[in-house]
């Protein structure tokens, strides 16, 4: 069962990692302070707020500091405006980050990075672009109103923290802009449209025949294109998740924990033509594979970050 073209269960999967990122972020946590009190004393959250999280009501001890350092014009209480564009900056960083997270982990788990082997999708591009934007807008927000000084960012266990939040954002910023503008583009060229009735066939060719979209599922091995439409070892053009129709794979199935047999009782379609005769998956290929795990071991860097703020 679908809806709008996109399997049930999963927009289930996906709002249920929706809900349970949004859960453990926003749980009481034995939090450590990081406010301009913890830094002065190395106390916890529970000596000024009722919540030993951190944030909201604050005890008579809290007052009392929070009274004692704005009449000495050390601290000025946040006023409602103030507040409120701290909440609105932090909720939407958060919901934000989630839908990024999210969206990796989706493509890496269901949808395999397989699947824009041909070119990334737009919509993957407006998502990633978009969270992009807003969270690097309310992290510069939220980082003015926790951080008040250079000193605090590098001398502080939050300001640590945050310093290798930021590193790893821009890491991820960095990947996205070489797989966007420069990988993705190639991806997309090797695309041409190709005469069906065609047999011989060039890598670009080659490149069309995906197992998707009412495509032929066409893979060549040892210069010979073998047809593996019919095999259910090849659904949607991509064997165990790991090898994709429309490359050369003489490479990659010298790893394969089966002989050339199972390759050879395929029907043949014809020969491989032109260069790129054995070369197996493409340079530009290689490199986006390798930045998408990439993205998905600083996604579980980032949640370990949090980890560790929010409970170590």
């Amino acid at each position: 069962m679908t809806r709008g073209g996109v399997p049930v269960r999963h927009i289930l999967w996906m709002a249920a990692f929706t809900v349970t990122a949004v859960l453990v972020v926003l749980l009481p946590s034995p939090a450590r302070a990081t406010e301009e009190f913890a830094r002065r004393t190395g106390k916890e959250c529970a000596a000024c707020h009722v919540d030993p999280a951190g944030g909201g009501e604050l005890t008579a001890a809290g007052n009392g500091f929070l009274a004692s350092s704005a009449a000495s014009g050390n601290v000025v209480p946040a006023s409602p405006v103030h507040r409120g564009v701290r909440f609105a900056a932090g909720f939407l960083h958060l919901i934000t980050a989630v839908m990024w997270f999210g969206t990796i982990l989706y493509v890496h788990l269901l949808l395999k990075p397989a699947y824009a082997s041909r070119g990334l999708p737009r919509g993957e591009l407006l998502v990633g672009w978009g969270s992009i934007i807003v969270i690097a807008v309310t992290g510069t927000v939220l980082t003015v109103y926790r951080i008040p000084t250079w000193d605090a960012l590098f001398h502080t266990r939050f300001g640590v923290l945050l310093t290798v939040k930021i590193a790893v954002f821009l890491v991820m910023t960095a990947t996205a802009f070489v797989v966007t503008f420069i990988v993705g583009p190639r991806l997309s060229a090797r695309h041409v449209d190709v005469d069906p009735r065609k047999r011989d066939l060039s890598p670009p060719e080659l490149s069309s025949f995906t197992g998707r979209d009412g495509a032929p599922t066409f893979f060549a091995y040892k210069g010979t294109i073998y047809d593996a439409s019919g095999s259910t070892l090849w659904r949607t053009g991509s064997h165990m998740g790991k090898h994709q129709a429309g490359f050369d794979l003489t490479e990659m199935l010298k790893l394969a924990p089966h002989g050339e047999d199972r390759v050879l009782q395929l029907p043949v379609v014809g020969k491989l033509v032109g260069e790129g005769g054995s070369g197996g998956k493409p340079p530009h290929l290689k490199a986006f594979y390798f930045m998408t795990f990439l993205n998905l071991f600083l996604v579980f860097a980032v949640l370990l970050v949090i980890a560790m703020w929010r409970w170590w």
